[in-house]
């Protein structure tokens, strides 16, 4: 597919518009606005001292959201990275696992706090060990969607991914074996337009990160990642592509980073005023919001009850995991090896 896909539900089709009924796009909406109150909540606890450091996923929240709806969780795999709250809140994380990371509390069930926040893997969500080392999750997907092909299974691999990660040569090397291999993955990249502070103008000379799978043999698509109907739409032609065996699809979400790279940064040293406050403007809470209440499907009154239950019950998870316990010193050589290979502790 030489030519690249643009999608928008600014027209849907009938058939994204079966799939996505009003009542579903009301829950998704319950989950964006419960991960932004968390989201903003992490912000809050790292100013207070208690949360060492955090990536925000304000402004991706529909991309995440809309994605994993289209696809299987009771089979699918799923490769994130560190700025994926509303993907983990989807795929069933709690707020209190998520807040035990960001507060190195001893139940943490990702590392036991033993990593950074929400760094490690997730066995009971299925999610991936996954860190913040740049792009390492995209050929890991490339096997993961290699061993379910030999195996004869019908599932698929998403990996996430910001457009800084795409200049990574992990990228290259992952697409290309998934090209060649008409692997089932799809090469998800939440496009900010930032990898850090770098600006997209300055990371690669073309316009659209999409144009890139033509020369990996398999279809780019280009769309609104604030917009949950295009994004399901593309996600799910792109799921159905992967289970038939046609290969694998690379998905570019236009997003906005809404905060700072993480809460260590400061946006306003290389982002203009202007800047910030048109990207605002494509809040895709403010976007969704305002889509229900378009068609009808919230009222006023309504939105205010689904955002003051998102505030609830982020106030209950910060005071249940803020009283539990640390980590014991007793246990800061548990899971480390000699390096005999006998599993000795140090």
């Amino acid at each position: 597919m030489s030519a690249i896909e643009n999608k928008s539900s600014n027209t849907p089709t009938q058939n994204s518009a079966q799939q996505l009924s009003g009542e579903r796009l009301v829950e998704l909406y319950r989950i964006m606005v419960l991960s932004r109150y968390l989201d903003e909540r992490v912000w809050l606890l790292n100013r207070q001292g208690k949360a060492a450091i955090a990536a925000s996923a304000q402004g991706h929240e529909a991309t995440q959201v809309a994605c994993i709806e289209a696809t299987d969780p009771s089979k699918d795999h799923y490769l994130i990275y560190y700025r994926q709250f509303t993907a983990m809140i989807a795929l069933g994380t709690e707020p209190e696992e998520m807040l035990r990371g960001f507060l190195a509390k001893e139940n943490d069930p990702m590392s036991a706090a033993r990593q950074f926040p929400l760094h490690g893997a997730h066995p009971r969500v299925d999610l991936f060990n996954f860190s913040n080392v740049i792009a390492t999750q995209l050929p890991q997907a490339a096997g993961v969607a290699l061993a379910d092909k030999l195996k004869g299974s019908d599932a698929v691999t998403i990996v996430y991914f910001g457009d800084g990660a795409s200049s990574q040569g992990d990228t290259h090397e992952a697409m290309n074996f998934a090209g060649v291999h008409k692997l089932p993955v799809i090469f998800f990249c939440e496009n900010n337009r930032y990898a850090i502070s770098v600006p997209q103008s300055k990371q690669m000379g073309i316009d659209s990160l999409a144009s890139r799978a033509a020369g990996y043999g398999f279809p780019g698509v280009q769309v609104d990642g604030t917009d949950v109907v295009a994004v399901h739409e593309a996600t799910q032609a792109a799921v159905e592509r992967a289970r038939a065996g046609e290969g694998p699809t690379l998905i570019e979400a236009s997003v906005e980073r809404l905060l700072p790279h993480t809460t260590d940064d400061d946006h306003t040293r290389y982002r203009s005023a202007e800047d910030i406050a048109q990207m605002e403007e494509r809040d895709p809470i403010k976007v969704l919001s305002e889509l229900l209440k378009r068609r009808d499907l919230l009222t006023e009154s309504e939105d205010e009850k689904i955002h003051a239950a998102a505030k609830k019950r982020v106030n209950i998870a910060t005071d249940t995991v803020d009283a539990e316990p640390y980590p014991s010193v007793e246990t800061m050589f548990d899971h480390i090896t000699d390096g005999s290979g006998n599993g000795g502790a140090l």
